[in-house]
């Protein structure tokens, strides 16, 4: 006979959210090349937050959901006047940091923007700093912040390795969730016990689809989505730190988990066959390998597996330029993921859509020799009907060896290649780049222009002062990780 009953015993926490709570809690970083490195993502993620106060579209988000809310020891946003509750405040940083889609990239089975985990860690740390200063205690320092942003990398970048949330129909936010949830309890003073609770919350609380990333649905949310989820993991590890009880087997739970309900094969009545039950795999330990090998968006705006692309149609603008019109075809050879997430035919219909097709952010830099932000927006796209004529005459094929080696340790590279045939017969040479600028391999290339890309976003929000005030702050890491967090967030309040 079959049980009729569930048994009620409750079990121990999922061995996942034990990993992730005992790393956050105990971990040491000793890595002088990931501090090091977070200090430059750091000045990277906060300068594209500034470039994208210049669009209206984004900063129409912002601000307190009930005009004229003052709030006590408020966060700070960034390059405007805001003073928000911390959840708020996490959405606002996170909405400007993912809107234009140039911070940090990390590409794996599962791919996202771990510097997305800011907004959560800077509003909390700066509200917190704020109430201890008014209490007579010590602040956090921006070391904290550094310390929290290598850890939130590493956890969102770590289980993004073998473990694909995209091919399930799930957005790589979850991530960004279970990350911030992590550290910002951390930063409230979360023992192992609250830890826990806040991240079985973060497993069970719901997951956004990807279907605002693709076509036909591509859109503007995917610029917020990041922030939607770090602010919602402040809100949990609040939740949490009020001492409400966890959900131990979140993820593990027959029929009930995140393993049976999101990541695995289903069929009507839910009920799985043993080989169709998936669970995630963590197959290095937690450490600092993530910020060391983060990614930066250095020279283009794009969706990262089109960076490389972008570059060698730089690299093909003088050839090409002009001879637009004898343009038979063009070819760009590419790896499997490129293909799958951003290779679109057919009309664009908004900016994000734009900056997530492969082909336009290769047409445009072929035809004007660079790719900005503004090269995304109606007005351009309108003003300009050649981008969509050398679009239809692309084709895209996958090379196997980009693909094998876009997921090989000692590798990750991001290849794409292009060439350019003409009416006459004659050809372009076949221009390859396989790593970005932004990679760790040609970081000696790419600091100096990340900190250039830097000091121009300051100059779109501040006076030459106090960007010269900010940047030489930042550059100096022993200064930086000193700083109480309240005075280095006053810099940035307009």
């Amino acid at each position: 006979m079959s049980a009729t009953f569930d048994l009620n015993e409750r079990p121990d926490y999922d061995q996942l959210i034990q990993t992730i709570a005992d790393y956050t809690l105990s971990y040491r970083v000793k890595s002088k090349e990931a501090w090091n490195t977070a200090r430059n993502c750091l000045m990277d993620t906060l300068g594209c937050g500034l470039l994208a106060l210049r669009f209206p579209e984004c900063t129409k988000h912002l601000g307190p959901l009930v005009e004229g809310t003052i709030v006590p020891h408020g966060a700070r946003v960034p390059g405007t006047p805001f003073r928000l509750d911390p959840v708020k405040a996490a959405w606002d940083i996170g909405c400007i940091i993912r809107w234009l889609d140039y911070n940090d990239t990390w590409l794996a089975a599962e791919w996202g923007h771990p510097s997305d985990n800011l907004g959560g860690i800077l509003a909390v740390s700066d509200h917190l700093s704020q109430k201890r200063v008014a209490e007579g205690k010590v602040p956090l320092t921006m070391k904290d912040v550094l310390e929290a942003m290598i850890m939130a990398h590493e956890i969102q970048g770590v289980l993004a390795l073998e473990n694909s949330f995209n091919r399930v129909g799930l957005d790589h936010v979850v991530l960004v969730k279970v990350a911030s949830t992590a550290v910002t309890a951390k930063l409230m003073g979360a023992n192992r016990e609250q830890l826990l609770s806040a991240l079985s919350h973060a497993w069970v609380d719901g997951q956004a689809l990807r279907t605002y990333r693709h076509a036909p649905n591509a859109g503007s949310r995917k610029s917020w989505a990041a922030g939607d989820a770090t602010s919602r993991a402040v809100r949990l590890a609040d939740i949490a730190m009020r001492g409400e009880m966890g959900v131990p087997s979140a993820l593990t739970a027959p029929q009930w988990g995140f393993y049976d309900i999101l990541f695995s094969k289903t069929n009507k009545d839910q009920k799985l066959k043993p080989e169709d039950r998936r669970q995630f795999s963590l197959p290095q330990d937690l450490g600092s390998y993530v910020m060391e090998n983060i990614l930066f968006k250095i020279s283009f705006p794009a969706e990262f597996h089109a960076q490389t692309a972008a570059e060698a149609a730089v690299k093909l603008h003088p050839e090409v330029k002009d001879r637009l019109d004898e343009i038979e075809r063009i070819v760009i050879t590419t790896h499997e993921s490129a293909i799958r997430i951003i290779s679109k035919q057919g009309r664009l219909a908004n900016a994000a859509d734009r900056d997530h097709c492969l082909q336009y952010m290769a047409a445009v830099p072929l035809i004007f020799g660079s790719l900005t932000a503004e090269h995304y927006e109606d007005s351009f796209h309108e003003a300009n009907p050649v981008i969509d004529k050398i679009r239809e005459k692309m084709e895209v094929v996958e090379d196997e060896k980009y693909t094998r080696e876009y997921l090989e340790e000692d590798k990750r590279s991001i290849a794409n290649a292009i060439q350019v045939y003409f009416s006459d017969g004659s050809s372009t040479d076949k221009v390859a780049v396989e790593y970005p600028i932004g990679h760790r391999r040609r970081r000696k290339e790419g600091i100096p222009l990340l900190e250039e890309k830097f000091r121009n976003n300051l100059s779109t929000r501040f006076p030459g002062q106090r960007c010269d005030q900010i940047f030489e702050i930042c550059k100096n890491q022993k200064a930086l990780e000193e700083m109480p967090v309240q005075e280095f967030v006053a810099l940035f309040v307009i």
